[in-house]
Protein backbone atom coordinates (compact mmCIF):
# COMPACT_ATOMS: atom_id res chain seq x y z
CA UNK A 1 0.00 0.00 0.00
CA UNK A 2 1.43 3.23 -0.51
CA UNK A 3 -0.16 6.17 2.02
CA UNK A 4 -1.19 9.37 -0.11
CA UNK A 5 -2.60 11.58 2.17
CA UNK A 6 -4.80 12.04 5.33
CA UNK A 7 -6.69 15.09 5.79
CA UNK A 8 -9.58 15.97 8.94
CA UNK A 9 -11.21 19.23 8.27
CA UNK A 10 -13.11 20.49 10.88
CA UNK A 11 -15.19 22.61 8.67
CA UNK A 12 -16.97 19.80 7.09
CA UNK A 13 -16.37 17.67 10.22
CA UNK A 14 -14.53 14.54 7.71
CA UNK A 15 -11.91 12.93 7.80
CA UNK A 16 -10.41 11.46 4.22
CA UNK A 17 -8.17 9.11 3.89
CA UNK A 18 -6.47 8.46 0.38
CA UNK A 19 -3.95 4.62 -0.38
CA UNK A 20 -3.51 3.29 -3.48
CA UNK A 21 -2.76 -0.60 -4.17
CA UNK A 22 -1.44 -2.72 -7.06
CA UNK A 23 -4.76 -4.23 -8.00
CA UNK A 24 -7.52 -3.74 -10.14
CA UNK A 25 -10.65 -2.06 -8.41
CA UNK A 26 -12.32 -5.28 -8.55
CA UNK A 27 -10.08 -6.93 -6.76
CA UNK A 28 -9.61 -4.37 -4.19
CA UNK A 29 -13.53 -4.41 -4.02
CA UNK A 30 -13.19 -8.26 -2.46
CA UNK A 31 -11.69 -6.97 0.22
CA UNK A 32 -14.69 -4.89 1.56
CA UNK A 33 -17.59 -7.45 0.20
CA UNK A 34 -15.71 -10.79 1.63
CA UNK A 35 -16.27 -10.73 5.38
CA UNK A 36 -13.21 -12.97 5.78
CA UNK A 37 -11.08 -10.75 4.00
CA UNK A 38 -12.40 -7.78 5.30
CA UNK A 39 -11.72 -9.45 9.00
CA UNK A 40 -8.07 -9.80 7.49
CA UNK A 41 -7.27 -5.69 8.02
CA UNK A 42 -10.26 -3.95 9.65
CA UNK A 43 -8.99 -2.86 12.98
CA UNK A 44 -5.62 -2.04 13.07
CA UNK A 45 -2.72 -4.94 13.53
CA UNK A 46 -3.33 -5.15 17.84
CA UNK A 47 -7.30 -4.89 17.35
CA UNK A 48 -8.33 -7.34 14.66
CA UNK A 49 -11.44 -7.73 13.61
CA UNK A 50 -14.27 -10.55 13.84
CA UNK A 51 -17.65 -9.90 11.51
CA UNK A 52 -20.61 -11.92 13.28
CA UNK A 53 -22.73 -10.87 10.52
CA UNK A 54 -22.20 -9.57 7.29
CA UNK A 55 -25.05 -8.50 4.80
CA UNK A 56 -23.29 -6.99 1.75
CA UNK A 57 -26.49 -5.41 0.21
CA UNK A 58 -28.09 -2.22 0.16
CA UNK A 59 -29.80 -1.75 3.48
CA UNK A 60 -28.05 -5.03 5.24
CA UNK A 61 -26.59 -4.79 8.48
CA UNK A 62 -23.10 -5.91 10.05
CA UNK A 63 -21.97 -6.42 12.96
CA UNK A 64 -18.40 -6.88 13.72
CA UNK A 65 -16.10 -6.78 17.08
CA UNK A 66 -12.31 -6.17 17.14
CA UNK A 67 -10.60 -7.92 19.97
CA UNK A 68 -7.80 -5.89 21.96
CA UNK A 69 -4.33 -7.40 23.31
CA UNK A 70 -5.55 -7.86 26.94
CA UNK A 71 -8.93 -9.69 25.43
CA UNK A 72 -11.37 -6.86 25.94
CA UNK A 73 -14.00 -6.54 22.95
CA UNK A 74 -14.85 -3.10 21.13
CA UNK A 75 -18.47 -3.80 19.35
CA UNK A 76 -19.54 -1.85 16.28
CA UNK A 77 -22.24 -2.15 13.48
CA UNK A 78 -22.62 -1.11 9.80
CA UNK A 79 -25.45 -0.31 7.67
CA UNK A 80 -25.04 -0.32 3.62
CA UNK A 81 -26.85 2.96 2.44
CA UNK A 82 -25.64 2.04 -1.35
CA UNK A 83 -23.46 -0.10 -3.08
CA UNK A 84 -22.12 0.42 -6.43
CA UNK A 85 -19.60 -2.79 -7.36
CA UNK A 86 -16.68 -2.13 -8.04
CA UNK A 87 -16.50 1.19 -7.38
CA UNK A 88 -18.31 3.14 -4.17
CA UNK A 89 -19.52 2.17 -0.83
CA UNK A 90 -21.66 3.92 1.46
CA UNK A 91 -22.04 3.17 4.86
CA UNK A 92 -23.53 4.45 8.44
CA UNK A 93 -21.61 2.93 11.31
CA UNK A 94 -21.55 3.42 15.00
CA UNK A 95 -20.67 1.39 18.28
CA UNK A 96 -22.42 -1.35 19.00
CA UNK A 97 -23.62 -3.47 22.15
CA UNK A 98 -22.69 -7.39 21.92
CA UNK A 99 -25.78 -8.09 20.64
CA UNK A 100 -25.15 -5.88 17.66
CA UNK A 101 -27.59 -3.29 18.24
CA UNK A 102 -26.43 0.41 18.24
CA UNK A 103 -25.51 1.95 21.77
CA UNK A 104 -26.61 5.02 20.15
CA UNK A 105 -28.62 5.33 16.95
CA UNK A 106 -27.56 8.97 16.77
CA UNK A 107 -24.14 9.07 17.37
CA UNK A 108 -23.56 7.39 14.31
CA UNK A 109 -21.03 8.28 11.28
CA UNK A 110 -20.95 7.58 7.96
CA UNK A 111 -18.16 7.02 5.33
CA UNK A 112 -17.88 6.32 1.54
CA UNK A 113 -15.13 4.04 0.21
CA UNK A 114 -14.55 5.03 -3.42
CA UNK A 115 -12.43 2.75 -5.35
CA UNK A 116 -10.81 4.40 -8.63
CA UNK A 117 -8.35 2.79 -11.51
CA UNK A 118 -5.10 4.38 -10.88
CA UNK A 119 -3.60 2.87 -13.93
CA UNK A 120 -2.19 -0.51 -12.89
CA UNK A 121 -3.78 -0.06 -9.59
CA UNK A 122 -6.62 1.24 -7.42
CA UNK A 123 -7.17 4.56 -5.59
CA UNK A 124 -9.29 3.91 -2.60
CA UNK A 125 -10.41 7.31 -0.88
CA UNK A 126 -12.56 6.77 2.10
CA UNK A 127 -14.30 9.97 3.78
CA UNK A 128 -16.03 9.65 6.95
CA UNK A 129 -18.26 11.87 7.92
CA UNK A 130 -19.14 12.99 10.73
CA UNK A 131 -22.75 14.98 12.80
CA UNK A 132 -20.83 17.31 14.97
CA UNK A 133 -17.42 18.74 16.08
CA UNK A 134 -17.36 16.98 19.53
CA UNK A 135 -18.09 13.61 17.30
CA UNK A 136 -15.03 14.07 15.18
CA UNK A 137 -12.65 15.36 17.55
CA UNK A 138 -13.95 12.04 20.03
CA UNK A 139 -12.67 9.77 17.27
CA UNK A 140 -9.80 11.52 16.70
CA UNK A 141 -8.97 11.26 20.43
CA UNK A 142 -9.41 7.36 20.39
CA UNK A 143 -6.48 6.56 17.43
CA UNK A 144 -9.12 6.46 14.53
CA UNK A 145 -6.86 8.35 11.77
CA UNK A 146 -3.70 5.97 12.72
CA UNK A 147 -6.05 2.86 13.02
CA UNK A 148 -7.28 3.35 10.11
CA UNK A 149 -3.50 3.97 8.45
CA UNK A 150 -2.78 0.63 9.83
CA UNK A 151 -5.88 -1.09 9.24
CA UNK A 152 -5.56 -0.45 5.19
CA UNK A 153 -1.99 -0.98 5.73
CA UNK A 154 -2.77 -4.85 5.90
CA UNK A 155 -4.79 -5.06 2.54
CA UNK A 156 -1.51 -5.40 0.63
CA UNK A 157 -0.54 -8.97 2.22
CA UNK A 158 -4.66 -10.11 1.33
CA UNK A 159 -3.90 -8.76 -2.12
CA UNK A 160 -0.67 -10.45 -2.73
CA UNK A 161 -1.89 -13.71 -1.61
CA UNK A 162 -4.59 -13.73 -4.33
CA UNK A 163 -1.67 -12.62 -6.88
CA UNK A 164 0.49 -15.42 -6.02
CA UNK A 165 -2.02 -18.04 -5.69
CA UNK A 166 -3.22 -17.15 -9.55
CA UNK A 167 0.36 -17.08 -10.39
CA UNK A 168 0.49 -20.83 -8.93
CA UNK A 169 -2.16 -21.66 -11.12
CA UNK A 170 -1.16 -19.92 -13.94
CA UNK A 171 2.52 -21.83 -13.61
CA UNK A 172 0.74 -25.08 -13.10
CA UNK A 173 -1.52 -24.57 -16.11
CA UNK A 174 1.93 -23.99 -18.04
CA UNK A 175 3.53 -26.86 -17.35
CA UNK A 176 1.20 -29.49 -17.47
CA UNK A 177 0.28 -28.02 -21.26
CA UNK A 178 4.23 -28.52 -21.77
CA UNK A 179 4.03 -31.66 -20.82
CA UNK A 180 1.11 -32.57 -22.78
Amino acid sequence: MTFVSSTTDTENLTLTLVTEFTADPARVWQVWEDPRQLERWWGPPTWPATFATHDFTPGGRCHYFMTGPDGETAHGWWRFIAIDEPRRLEIEDGFANEDGSPTDPEDSATFVVTLEDSGGGTRMTTVSAFRTLGQLERMLAMGMEEGMKQASGQIDAILAEVREDTASRADSAATEDSVR
